[in-house]
């Protein structure tokens, strides 16, 4: 099975890569077209350079590996996409071939975390209309970071029954630390999860935002709604 998890940032995306990795059949893909998309754009992101020369980043060659064979032999292959890297002219036809779920986590959330790494925060940066587009394009399950906070074992289970995967226990568990399938871009990003051995508790009352921040979080709070809607429930 090749499944495409698809999230924006800042949404539980590398605890949900790390989860499916522990399960110990499935390779697992870190954000394939981050590369492409920054050379396309000219994005300044952190570590940019770097991302772009340490990781491929030619579109097509990217969709080729996508679609095809499991690196390693592994039984399954997961891959953890942004939509606010597909741009337009992006190949897109070698995720009609995996199972695709849509990761969401509510925007005030998203916008106070993006901002606490790097500064500004864009409606581009944090992907929503790119999300509900894609989940129009590519249906599929759509989950709630914060219902898998509350309590991962019961929306773990659903996942992999609504998309026919055993479920193990295995995913609750990993073990501190960097992986080797992290993007360069993990030393910027990924400080908390490389603390963790599973999923954080359940957050608290959400974020106050800054007057600067709340038209974008009016932006994308009804494409958020509109998905929570369809979310599996606990």
């Amino acid at each position: 099975m090749k499944i495409a998890m698809w999230s924006g940032p800042r949404n539980l995306s590398t605890a949900m890569m790390y989860s499916f990795a522990a399960r110990g059949d499935c390779a697992v893909w870190d954000e394939p077209f981050y590369a492409p998309y920054l050379a396309a754009t000219g994005m300044d992101h952190p570590l940019v350079a770097e991302i772009v020369t340490a990781h491929e980043a030619d579109p097509e060659k990217v969709a080729a590996a996508c679609a095809g064979p499991t690196p390693g032999g592994k039984k399954h292959f997961y891959m953890k996409h942004m939509p606010h890297h597909m741009l337009p002219g992006f190949p897109l036809d070698w995720a009609e071939g995996c199972v695709n779920v849509h990761l969401i986590r509510h925007p005030a959330r998203v916008i106070a975390s993006y901002a606490a790494k790097r500064g500004t925060v864009t409606l581009e940066d944090i992907g929503f209309p790119q999300q509900m587009h894609l989940w129009r394009a590519l249906p599929g399950p759509v989950i709630d970071s914060a219902d898998i906070r509350r309590n991962p074992r019961e929306i773990l289970q659903k996942i992999c029954s609504e998309i026919g995967m055993d479920f193990t226990d295995a995913m609750l568990r990993w073990p501190p630390g960097p992986r080797p399938y992290d993007g360069i871009w993990a030393r910027h990003w990924y400080g908390a999860v490389h603390a963790s051995t599973g999923f954080a508790e359940a957050e608290g009352p959400l974020p106050d935002l800054p007057e600067a921040h709340r038209p974008l979080l009016a932006e994308a709070l009804p494409i958020y709604e509109e998905m929570r809607a369809q979310a599996l429930a606990l």
